[in-house]
């Protein structure tokens, strides 16, 4: 079951939350060494956390425990890119109200790997549903290029937005990822999701 979680829902999904926090610290902080600030109880909560965040989580539909989740960023708001890596971009990160940033992609480091698997790609095809959705035309995301062959690999379309650059030891470049029908059902095919993951229920308030 993949829940969405933004503002006017997030305090009736608090658990999901501090428990998708603490997952992203075992990743991102425990597991990938990245320098991130985290709460004096050991969750990772960074500056882009806000009221113009929405989750997208996939939740295991018996316990409810976090077992991968996305944040969405509107990029007229502040985002990852457009506020700290916008040199990425040639010409600037895009901002529009139909771009939207994805940025902590984060799946549970202790599921087995199938079980992992199985909560990404239902992460994936909720972000294109919900992108559909609510007339998001593009996500923009920085990627470590280490990753982009994976990352490419089930048919996004995808464009890159500038030169790559080094980072802290690592490559990494700003790409634009562009939602179509047509991409939704190449990956619910390839990742055998045939029913919707989200409902109209979904749609982000206006």
């Amino acid at each position: 079951m993949v829940i969405v979680i933004d503002a006017q829902s997030a305090e009736r999904h608090n658990a999901v939350l501090r428990d998708m926090h603490r997952e992203r610290r075992k990743v991102f902080v425990d597991a990938l060494k990245w320098r991130l600030p985290l709460t004096a109880d050991g969750l990772e909560i960074d500056q882009f956390d806000t009221d113009q965040a929405t989750y997208l989580v996939c939740v295991d539909p018996e316990t409810g425990d976090h077992l991968s989740s996305v944040r969405l960023l509107p990029s007229l708001a502040g985002h990852v890119l457009g506020d700290i890596f916008d040199g990425l971009c040639d010409g600037g990160a895009p901002r529009a109200a139909d771009v939207w940033e994805i940025s902590r992609f984060c799946t549970s480091p202790s599921l087995t790997r199938e079980r992992a698997k199985w909560a990404r790609r239902r992460v994936t095809v909720a972000m294109l549903e919900y992108a559909l959705l609510n007339d998001i035309r593009m996500f923009s995301c920085v990627i470590s290029l280490s990753w982009l062959p994976t990352f490419l690999a089930p048919g996004w379309r995808c464009e890159p937005l500038g030169g790559p650059q080094n980072h802290e030891g690592d490559m990494i470049g700003a790409f634009g990822i562009h939602v179509t029908p047509a991409v939704l059902q190449l990956y619910r095919l390839n990742y055998d999701v045939p029913e919707p993951v989200l409902t109209l229920a979904n749609r982000r308030a206006a």
